[in-house]
């Protein structure tokens, strides 16, 4: 505004900059409140009409204009600033909301489980949400520690609903259930419950009870990093490749248990194919198993945090889809 008033006295009568007053409360409702807003706008126009006497206009038709022109503006601003506010004070609750679902539904893990320590990293491609269709868990049963990561078909509420069916039911099922199959079993007959249509949901299971090696049970998930202490890695796939939860009810073969060693020192990283399949803008994947190095950290949730941060810069951009990591860590002791 001071602008146009300098530009407006320089350049004289005959210009009529005045109008463009207008801008001062226009913009005032875009980032100030409410009554910030209003008294840009009283400034707007007491300067619109000091220009309007400077310029001689007073009396005449486009003096009139420009001062309704203004006060309008400052009128539409205001409400304008009223209503951004409301949306704010709803998005506030919202992501509120967000947060304690995230709390109930995805759980923090626990940092130690027997001889494994764990981390997880979660990122949604959701700009403004907290939670998606990605899940994990670690439990401590029995039978020793157990893990699922998993990734539901689709994205929005309904792909956050089922999440909440499978991680419930392996919950239940991690615990009492004496091996992975009974537990996958259990996980199958919960979503046929749940699911309509050919919606499915990725997973791989994992038990560690065996100081020297760790089971999994893959539902056509992508399969888990292995990381030796010497630096080689390797995927764990499975001896065959099976449907996803959800489809296996139909009368396909379920996965088979497969053994991985897992000894002191070895790191196993699950991950979901927000992570495998993240692409740059040359259309590359995410190198995954060429970035080991980047948990060497000792602090394990630091070294998701490296990885997580590479790919993102790998990507340069939001990611396009949910991306989920969780690393199981063998102590020394």
């Amino acid at each position: 505004m001071a602008v146009i008033v300098v530009a407006d006295m320089t350049a004289g009568p005959g210009v009529g900059l005045t109008p463009m007053m207008a801008l001062g409360p226009a913009f005032a409702g875009l980032i100030g409140g409410k009554r910030r807003t209003a008294a840009i706008g009283v400034v707007a126009l007491g300067l619109s009409f000091a220009l309007i006497v400077y310029n001689g206009q007073v009396g005449e038709r486009r003096g009139y204009a420009t001062l309704i022109s203004v006060a309008g503006v400052a009128v539409a601003g205001l409400v304008a600033t009223a209503m951004r506010q409301r949306r704010e004070a709803e998005l506030a609750s919202v992501r509120s909301i967000a947060e304690v679902a995230q709390r109930v539904l995805l759980r923090p893990v626990p940092r130690s489980a027997g001889h494994l320590r764990a981390a997880v990293s979660y990122t949604s491609a959701v700009a403004e949400a907290r939670i998606g269709g990605d899940l994990y868990e670690v439990v401590t049963s029995p039978a020793g520690v157990r893990v699922i990561v998993g990734d539901v078909q689709g994205k929005g509420l309904e792909a956050v609903e089922t999440a909440a069916v499978v991680l419930n039911a392996f919950r239940e099922a991690a615990y009492d259930e004496p091996d992975l199959a009974t537990v996958g079993d259990r996980l199958e007959r919960a979503l046929d419950r749940h699911l309509l249509g050919e919606k499915f949901v990725t997973a791989v299971l994992a038990e560690v009870r065996e100081r020297d090696r760790a089971v999994l049970l893959n539902y056509g998930h992508p399969a888990p990093l292995v990381i030796r202490p010497d630096g080689t890695v390797h995927y764990a796939e499975p001896p065959d490749r099976a449907l996803p939860l959800g489809l296996g009810i139909h009368g396909a073969p379920a996965p088979q248990p497969h053994r991985v060693p897992f000894v002191p020192g070895d790191q196993l990283l699950f991950y979901t194919d927000g992570v495998s399949e993240a692409r740059d803008r040359g259309n590359t994947f995410y190198p995954l198993e060429h970035r080991s190095e980047l948990l060497k950290d000792p602090d394990p949730e630091a070294a998701l945090d490296a990885v997580r941060q590479d790919l993102e810069s790998h990507v340069g951009a939001p990611l396009h889809d949910d991306a989920a990591m969780l690393l199981l860590r063998y102590r020394d002791q």
